[in-house]
């Protein structure tokens, strides 16, 4: 029994002096070439190995029945408004702008006191005037309405009258929605959306603050878009400031 266990030893310990004994000319050997992972752009290459490809549609037969009708539906519903940001607009001197109800304008007739007055647009778009009655003066400029009170008086009334009109106030705008006072305020010439919330007492708690819907009338026609805080106002405007998500 004692000379089986040392044969045992003794084929242990050599076999351990060959595993050394390799493994030191491993060591000794010259590395050979390391290859280099190009690193790759997305999440899924580094993942699974593989540039990321979108997936393909899947295509549904149209056999009618549900599936068509609700293709149809789709179809025929117009597009989304996108949001709009309207282009600066300066309201100067009245020059270019477009009378409606609710301003107030001044009336010069050279010489003739009597006809020399201030004048309200009513609500249907027109002012009245002594002797020649109701001017229509929605959707003109001052300086066509001028040309119009000229026409009419020179019609059987003054030889040649000199008429000058002018913006004496602007109709008011309105602002709705989350603000702090919501009202109708008097227009300021070259106001913005922000002035606007402003004369309106500011935002209230839950206000979306990014920016309003605001929507203009003009011609009898009317045009909404959403707009950020710098948009230029025009009188008679509308501003919707709506309530924020969370």
């Amino acid at each position: 029994m004692p000379v089986a266990r040392a044969f045992r030893w003794s084929i242990l310990a050599a076999s351990l002096a060959a595993s050394a004994a390799l493994g030191l000319g491993g060591c000794m050997q010259t590395a050979g070439p390391v290859a280099v992972m190009q690193p790759r752009a997305d999440l899924d290459s580094m993942a699974y190995g593989q540039p990321y490809s979108a997936p393909q549609p899947v295509v549904v037969a149209d056999g009618g029945g549900a599936i068509g009708a609700l293709r149809n539906s789709f179809a025929s519903s117009p597009a989304p408004m996108p949001v709009g940001y309207a282009a600066p607009m300066t309201v100067r001197n009245g020059a270019s702008y477009h009378l409606d109800a609710g301003d107030k304008l001044r009336v010069v007739v050279y010489g003739q006191e009597g006809l020399t007055n201030s004048y309200s647009i009513d609500a249907g778009g027109s002012i009245t005037m002594p002797l020649i009655g109701a001017v229509p003066a929605r959707g003109r400029t001052t300086a066509g309405l001028a040309g119009e009170i000229a026409a009419r008086l020179r019609n059987g009334y003054i030889r040649e009258p000199s008429v000058a009109v002018e913006i004496e106030a602007y109709r008011p705008f309105f602002i709705l929605g989350e603000v702090l006072a919501p009202g109708q305020y008097p227009y300021v010439p070259n106001m913005t959306v922000e002035s606007a919330v402003a004369i309106a007492g500011g935002f209230s708690p839950r206000a979306k603050r990014d920016v309003v819907t605001v929507t203009h009338t003009e011609n009898g026609g009317s045009m909404r878009a959403v707009v950020p805080l710098g948009t230029p106002l025009s009188p008679g405007d509308t501003v919707f400031v709506g309530e924020r998500w969370f």
